[in-house]
């Protein structure tokens, strides 16, 4: 627990960079160019996570299981093959990118003008995986700390090196900045990997081919959930620009970084100690249970503040975040932070399948998911615009805790402590609270009584996490130093 409060300590810093970079990019390319970059991102990643086949999951799981063994040898030979792999891969996604690249441009905005684009992105494919795998081996190794720093600086240099480039070409930036600041992540990474000594060990083919086969098999069937969120997410971005236009595309992506990715750094920081840590003990479901149980109060601890304070200053977190151009996606924002508290206690449960291979399970729960996400997204947008998608999270991630606590619940015996539902309940109650007044009651009364419930929502917080993770001794020990 405390080695996730130092990660997510670090991992503070990278959300300061991507505000900044929102900040910058709503400056120089307004909600059109933000819709253009969303749209090119969106197939990127949706070709990265069909081509990776999952290396990043299966294979943070095995080099985990190999380091808790302590059997030098065989980590050894885990990770050159896994560094392999990761450069197969990364080969095959730029390749398919390149000749696949007059069909994305088609597909995406309806022409071939941005064919040499995705031409020139496939080198972005390869970096990208390359960079993920050396942060597959910082975490299997729980070098945490190599980890955060690679990510903090290859974000920061990212941002310098990208402002100036947007600054003078504008949205025809886009591209060399994407392809820059990948180039400056993989130098990052691969220097912090290099600092972690290993032994040498032969590996040969039909090692690779052997081992590879099977980590590439549960990686594809684990990482499946992935690639149908972003085959969706595609999907709506597409939808949206073909029924709203690309600046509702540009405003959707706004609205999305500011409630899932900027929380969602969070979720990285905790997912970085908290996977490996379960697969070690899932083995033993009393242990893991128990272990699913305090990571899901820790979250909802951190979380259920940000959250409230999101709901009482959504205005002023827009215009700062982005400008004035992008306050239509106030609506969405209020029912998606609700969202948010579904999403954090199912996120927390749904690492029991991964952790276990259970790669069929997790298949068919994660297919079903998101059939019913993108019909209830598609519904939302035609009938209430970009409020309508802000509902539809709300509603796709309460029917998603329901679903996955009971198929837990059934096969593994599963259930929530009684203290997990104390928090989230009055945690719960003090958002809902926050979102009635910012709606009934104008500003500046809104802020002031908002401001009352967010202070107890904090204080709430740190007491209990207190009580887990002894923060006053944590600061007592800082401020005598």
């Amino acid at each position: 627990m405390k080695a996730t409060s130092i990660f997510g300590g670090v991992q503070v810093f990278n959300i300061i960079i991507s505000i900044g970079r929102s900040k910058i990019l709503a400056v120089l390319l307004g909600p059109a160019g933000i819709g253009v970059l969303g749209l090119i991102m969106s197939t990127t990643k949706l070709i990265s996570s069909l081509t990776n086949f999952g290396l990043g999951i299966s294979a943070v799981k095995e080099i985990a299981i190999a380091f808790e063994l302590g059997d030098e040898n065989q980590l050894a030979k885990t990770i050159v093959i896994v560094k392999r792999w990761i450069w197969y891969t990364g080969l095959f996604g730029a390749l398919l990118t390149i000749l696949l690249s007059p069909f994305l441009s088609e597909l995406t905005f309806g022409n071939k003008d941005y064919t040499i684009a995705f031409v020139w992105l496939s080198i972005t494919l390869l970096l990208n995986q390359l960079t993920s795998g050396s942060f597959v081996f910082l975490q299997g190794l729980r070098k945490l700390k190599y980890l955060a720093k690679a990510n903090v600086i290859g974000a920061a240099l990212g941002l310098i090196v990208s402002v100036p480039i947007y600054y003078y070409l504008g949205v025809e930036g886009i591209v060399p900045a994407m392809i820059f600041t990948s180039i400056l992540g993989f130098i990052v990474a691969y220097y912090f990997t290099r600092k972690v000594k290993r032994i040498k060990v032969p590996v040969t083919i039909k090692e690779t081919k052997e081992k590879g086969k099977g980590m590439l098999m549960m990686g594809f069937m684990l990482s499946i959930s992935g690639i149908m969120v972003l085959g969706v997410s595609y999907v709506i971005r597409i939808f949206i620009n073909n029924s709203g236009g690309v600046e509702d595309v540009g405003l959707y992506n706004a609205g999305i970084a500011i409630i899932s990715t900027y929380v969602g750094l969070l979720f990285t920081a905790m997912e970085t100690d908290y996977f490996p840590r379960l697969s070690a003990v899932i083995h033993d479901e009393k242990k893991a249970i128990e272990l699913i149980n305090q990571q899901a109060e820790i979250a909802i601890l951190i979380l259920a503040p940000v959250l409230i304070v999101f709901l009482v200053f959504v205005d002023w977190i827009i215009t700062i975040l982005y400008s004035s151009e992008f306050i239509p996606i106030k609506q969405m924002i209020y029912w998606a932070a609700l969202g948010m508290f579904f999403k954090v206690a199912a996120w927390v449960v749904a690492f029991f399948f991964i952790a276990k291979g259970a790669s069929k399970l997790f298949f068919w729960n994660e297919l079903v998911t998101n059939m019913y996400t993108l019909v209830l997204n598609l519904v939302g947008y035609y009938y209430w615009g970009l409020t309508g998608l802000g509902f539809s999270y709300l509603i796709s991630y309460f029917i998603y805790l329901i679903q996955i606590y009971t198929i837990t619940n059934k096969i593994y015996n599963f259930s929530f402590s009684s203290a997990i539902i104390k928090i989230f309940l009055l945690q719960f109650s003090l958002a809902i609270i926050c979102l009635l007044v910012a709606k009934q009651i104008s500003s500046p009364w809104s802020y002031g009584i908002g401001a009352i419930f967010i202070l107890i929502s904090m204080y709430y917080s740190f007491m209990e996490l207190d009580k887990r993770l002894h923060l006053k001794d944590l600061i007592a020990k800082y401020l005598k130093k």
